[in-house]
């Protein structure tokens, strides 16, 4: 038994490999060059990641409510791909509060399930938003993913070699402080090479809004963690081989998406023009 188990770690860690060797070429293509891909993998994210949640919060089934939200993120993704973003948003809200509504389920199942709607489908609608942007759009986005890709990494090594008090042992066992930190202080390194390429001052809004996505995308992280919690499963779905499911990779980007979005329409510009 101990050598199948043991057998099954490299294997497990070739998996994931294998997948992130794959995902992250595509998603880097996409920011780069845009339209139609980005949207192809906008909609097939947003359909994904609508089925999962759907699943989950009627405990692996899929049956009226879980329909409902995974039409609501491909439309609303849909949507947003021709240009309507305040139509996305709109029809997002309004299949929010349907699934909210929806009979059956005690409320706190449907509080979970309208809340995790209206967040996967906003994300989707700010990498579409973020990404049309004619000036910014492709360094927007491979700057967000550069952010929480970091962050993620080091999160996980820092946390692993120095260990310490736990963040959120009730959410999350396996996070610490330390390597909350170490994803921040990454996320922060990854500002200051962005502004140096940009040619901005090496401290600049890009480099403290570098972390501040870091600690927002660790948080959209924690809040996955909380729902997978109350619905009582390790993995969204199988989707990704060594990874478990969309969400359970794209919580962090999402997180990070809705509030870069936000930053831009407050500031009028992304935060990559900030000078």
């Amino acid at each position: 038994m101990a050598q199948r188990l043991a057998a099954s770690k490299p294997d497990a860690l070739l998996l994931r490999v294998l997948s992130a060797s794959v995902m992250a070429p595509l998603a880097v293509v996409a920011a780069w060059l845009g339209g139609a891909l980005l949207a192809v993998i906008a909609l097939l994210a947003a359909g994904g990641m609508g089925w999962e949640w759907g699943r989950l919060t009627q405990h692996g089934r899929f049956g009226g409510s879980a329909a409902l939200v995974t039409a609501t993120e491909v439309v609303s993704a849909l949507i947003a791909v021709l240009g309507w973003t305040a139509g996305a948003i709109g029809v997002l809200a309004l299949g929010a509060v349907a699934r909210l509504l929806w009979p059956g389920g005690d409320g706190n199942t449907k509080v979970w399930a309208g809340i995790g709607t209206f967040w996967i489908g906003a994300g989707c609608i700010g990498l579409l938003w973020l990404g049309a942007d004619p000036a910014a759009g492709a360094t927007t986005l491979l700057w967000l993913f550069a952010v929480v890709w970091a962050t993620d990494s080091a999160a996980y090594l820092v946390g692993r070699w120095a260990g310490g008090p736990r963040l959120a042992p009730r959410w999350s066992p396996k996070k610490t402080w330390s390597g909350a930190l170490g994803g921040i202080a990454a996320a922060g390194l990854v500002g200051l090479i962005t502004s140096n390429i940009l040619g901005f001052s090496l401290v600049s809004p890009v480099f403290w809004a570098s972390m501040g996505l870091s600690a927002v995308a660790q948080a959209g992280d924690l809040a996955e963690s909380a729902a997978k919690r109350r619905f009582r499963v390790k993995d969204t779905s199988g989707l990704i081989p060594g990874h478990g499911g969309l969400l359970d990779r794209l919580d962090g980007l999402l997180a990070a998406l809705v509030a870069a979005a936000i930053l831009t329409l407050a500031r009028g510009a992304t935060p990559v023009m900030w000078s």
